[in-house]
């Protein structure tokens, strides 16, 4: 299973997952849930405490994705197949992202904080 945190403005939001069936999970973290600065972090996906779940990487996430030329050069780079929207989004939305959302890939045995 892939993980990445999903922060907004350096603040603790929620997971992302995939598992090994490309099924895509998205759930808040209950202390942001339960702050009072909390805001959902697309129309689509509203605050509640049930996880979210879909076939196909959630489009608040894929619109995080390059495109075009930039889309090529991150999968040359980075040595990623071009159909991996995944894990090209938790290998490129850790910093520098439009908006206030970042993603940090969560990788067995290192620390994640």
């Amino acid at each position: 299973m892939q993980i990445g945190k999903v922060y907004r403005n350096n603040k603790f939001v929620g997971l992302i997952k995939r598992d090994k069936d490309n099924k895509y999970y998205f759930k808040y973290d209950k202390n942001y849930l339960n702050s009072d600065n909390a805001k959902s972090i697309s129309i689509n996906l509203k605050l509640r405490e049930e996880e979210y779940l879909s076939d196909y990487l959630f489009s608040f996430f894929s619109n995080m994705l390059s495109e075009g030329d930039m889309k090529d050069l991150q999968c040359k780079q980075l040595r990623l197949d071009k159909d991996d929207d995944f894990s090209r989004l938790l290998k490129t939305a850790k910093e520098n992202t439009i908006g206030s959302i970042t993603i940090k890939e969560v990788i067995k045995g290192a620390d994640n904080a």
